[in-house]
This record gives structure tokens, C-alpha cells and sequence, in this order.
């Protein structure tokens, strides 16, 4: 038997295939730690329950027996750096560790299911054990998610009752309404590529522009992700190159007041960021310019235009992902080798 067996989900929502995996680790193990993933997100429609309200869910679908054996721990997302990933996941699991009388020499397991990239996942953990489970009538959250969001019905009996009872609630509260809005917005958005051919990929850019440990960021002045702070950035055009874009783009949201010889000089590095998952407008590539410009008397001027409400200069140091659109955070993160 296993000390301790890790669950590693975002619950977007909980529903009753999560709850029978717990059941399952707490058959084969004295206890269990549930690592709720995108931790300290920007609310949207792919996360949209805050990391404490996933927990409370969770626990609330519990019996009092198994909230004693059952230990929920935060993790945060880590795109494009699965070495920060696997170094979170092991610190996550070494508090719950510390806090037991059992201690750092307990066996140690992953469980999940067979839908997951459980394999994957152990290749990045030797010597922790693997436990696969069988989802139940392949449920996944993703369309309950979606439907939800959405305000169509839903089938109840996919969730648990202390879950369901959250979501009921939650639809009593604003930011139901707004992720309603955002859903309905995406879904138009899609409808007007359905006669395509082939499902759409789309190209973007987005400019990494830092000075004097600032970094320049935007509010986004329309949907997905009105309100959120972000990247300058967009998409490209049918005769531009990826460079040129990211130049436009940051002329038209933020009015730089920097020449575009000292831009394209102060190039530091370009890279193509592809997380399948990471916009809820389809499958979107985007290429990231970090312009690293040269130490100021004072920061650049700028002023917001175009689809952006406004344009200002953020000390990287308080750059958090709980603001950031979509991916951003990661960007500025894997670009500037901070945060």
C-alpha cells in the first residue's frame, strides 16, 4: 500500500469521475494529496473557479472520514518549463510530507486517469509509483464546462452534490455573467469558421518590451479578455512579416515613443509559443519579440489606441499571473528569465 497516492487535476469543475478517482487513491493508500493546477490564474472561460473555490468544491463533496486523509495543495501552471513544473509539484508534495508523521521516506505514488498524460507525467518523477484509473463514462470537464458557461442544460448527475450546490450558487454571482458573455462571444467567434475547410490556425505576435526593469503591458479593451492586462500584440497580417507585425501591433496599441531603428536593435530574442490550449479562440500560435531597449532617464512615453483601453509600464518585479491574458505571464516569464 502507498503512503500517500497525488491527484493532479484542475477541476474546472469537480465533478463525480474526480471524486471516484479520491475514492480509489483512498483505497490504495493511507492518504492522498490533491494538487489543484492553475493555481493564481486570471479568471476566464478554460479556469473559471478560483483555486480557493475549487478546494472548498472539493471539500464539500468529501464525507468528514475522508476530508481527515485527504490534503489539498495549490499548483501553479508552468507552461514551457517543465523542469519548474516537476520542481513545484515535488515541493507542493514534500509540504504535505513535512506537516505527516510519516515523513520524506513515504512511498509516494501518482494516480489519474488513463485519459491523462499519467505516462508523461511519470517520466518526469522516478521512483514514484503509478496507479491508472478508468474514467467513468469518459467524462471530461471540459464540454460540463463549457454548457455551463454557456447557460445551457446541464446533466446534473455528473456532479456530486457539494459540487453541484457550488455551481448553482455561482450562477447567482457577477462574474457567472461576464464568463456567460465571454462564452456566448467565443462561440460566435467560432461559428464564423465553419465553413472552413479545415479548423483554422491562427498566427499572432506579441511584443516583450522591457526598460529599466519595466515591462510594457496593455488593458484589453475587448473580448476574449476584456479588462485583463496583456502582451501588445495581434494578429498577422496576410503581407507582413512576423517582425514587422509585432512592430505594428505595438505602434498601434501603446504609441512607444521609441524610433523603430532602436526597437529593431534592441532585439533580444524571438520565440513561438504553441500550447495547444492556450486560447479559447482556437488553436493560436503566437510569436513573442522581446525587445530588451538600453537604460532611460525615464521611461518611454506611451499611450493606449486600437483595441487597447490602456498602455503603461509595469516593474517586473509585480508582474503576477492573476491579471495577466491568457498565457502572458509564461511569455514574459520564458522572455525575460524573471518572475
Amino acid at each position: 500500500m502507498y503512503d500517500f497516492l497525488v491527484f493532479i487535476g484542475r477541476f474546472q469543475p469537480f465533478h463525480v469521475a474526480h471524486l471516484a478517482v479520491i475514492r480509489e487513491a483512498l483505497r490504495q493508500a493511507r492518504e492522498v494529496i490533491v494538487l489543484v493546477g492553475s493555481a493564481g490564474q486570471s479568471r476566464n472561460l478554460r479556469n473559471p473557479f478560483t483555486v480557493d473555490a475549487r478546494m472548498a468544491m472539493i471539500r464539500a463533496c468529501l464525507t468528514e472520514d475522508e476530508k481527515v486523509r485527504v490534503h489539498l495543495q495549490p499548483l501553479r501552471d508552468s507552461l514551457y518549463d517543465d523542469d519548474r513544473w516537476v520542481e513545484d509539484v515535488r515541493t507542493a508534495v514534500a509540504i504535505v510530507l513535512e506537516r505527516s508523521a510519516r515523513g520524506s521516506d513515504s512511498r509516494v505514488g501518482l494516480i489519474g486517469h488513463d485519459k491523462d498524460d499519467t505516462t508523461y507525467y511519470l517520466s518526469l518523477f522516478p521512483g514514484w509509483g503509478s496507479v491508472p484509473v478508468d474514467n467513468i463514462d469518459a467524462i471530461s470537464a471540459t464540454p460540463l464546462r463549457t454548457a455551463y458557461l454557456l447557460g445551457d442544460a446541464v446533466d446534473e448527475s455528473r456532479f456530486p452534490e457539494g459540487a453541484l450546490r457550488f455551481l448553482q450558487d455561482f450562477r447567482q454571482t457577477k462574474h457567472w455573467s461576464e464568463l456567460q458573455a465571454e462564452a456566448r462571444f467565443v462561440r460566435e467567434y467560432k461559428a464564423a469558421w465553419n465553413k472552413a475547410p479545415y479548423p483554422p490556425v491562427f498566427v499572432t505576435v506579441d511584443a516583450v518590451v522591457v526598460c529599466n526593469d519595466h515591462i510594457l503591458l496593455i488593458e484589453r479593451g475587448g473580448r476574449p479578455g476584456v479588462g485583463q492586462w496583456a502582451l501588445p500584440g495581434g494578429f498577422l497580417d496576410q503581407e507582413e512579416t512576423l517582425q514587422s507585425a509585432s512592430l505594428r501591433e505595438l505602434n498601434e496599441e501603446t504609441c512607444l515613443e521609441v524610433p523603430r531603428e532602436l526597437l529593431k536593435a534592441s532585439l533580444a530574442g524571438v520565440r513561438a509559443f504553441d500550447d495547444p490550449y492556450r486560447s479559447v479562440r482556437g488553436r493560436t500560435i503566437t510569436h513573442a519579440f522581446h525587445y530588451d531597449l538600453p537604460v532611460m532617464p525615464r521611461l518611454p512615453a506611451v499611450n493606449a489606441a486600437d483595441d487597447a483601453r490602456a498602455a503603461f509600464w509595469v516593474p517586473l518585479s509585480e508582474v503576477t499571473p492573476e491579471r495577466m491574458f491568457e498565457d502572458h505571464y509564461h511569455i514574459i516569464r520564458v522572455m525575460t528569465g524573471r518572475l
